[in-house]
């Protein structure tokens, strides 16, 4: 009974070891039809574009979100919102720049958006930055 329990062991182990050795060198995580992809910084977007932000253009990767905050609803259709950017803009890795006006904003501007919460699914529509919002300046 011994001898069959030590065989039974020993099996088990070779078997591990094949595994992990085969995975060693040929890899059994590669697969050529869904490579990994790898991240070299943001790729360009269109502002408006979903997973997109609106201040630099930068396409956000999954679980990558733009820092906002809204404002509490006055008639009950839509919501202000203040819109400071994504982690790249907000570091200064890239140029901040408002989809209305064109202007480069300093890192203390924002945009001002209108937010429509619908069930399931909200829309944000930009109206400007704080600076052509001032002036009364659109397109």
């Amino acid at each position: 009974m011994a001898d069959i329990v030590q065989i039974l062991v020993m099996i088990i182990i070779a078997t591990v070891l094949l595994y992990f050795g085969y995975s060693l060198f040929f890899g059994f995580s590669h697969n050529s039809k869904n490579p990994v992809p790898r991240y070299n910084g943001p790729l360009e977007g269109t502002p408006g574009d979903p997973r997109t932000c609106p201040v630099c253009g930068a396409k956000l990767a999954e679980g990558e979100r733009v820092k906002s905050s809204a404002f509490p609803t006055v008639n009950g259709t839509d919501r202000l919102m203040h819109i400071f950017g994504c982690i790249y803009c907000l570091s200064g890795d890239r140029k901040r720049i408002c989809p209305v006006c064109n202007a480069t904003l300093s890192s203390q501007e924002v945009l001002v958006a209108r937010l429509f919460d619908k069930p399931g699914r909200s829309h944000v529509h930009v109206l400007g930055c704080s600076r052509c919002r001032k002036t009364g300046i659109s397109k």
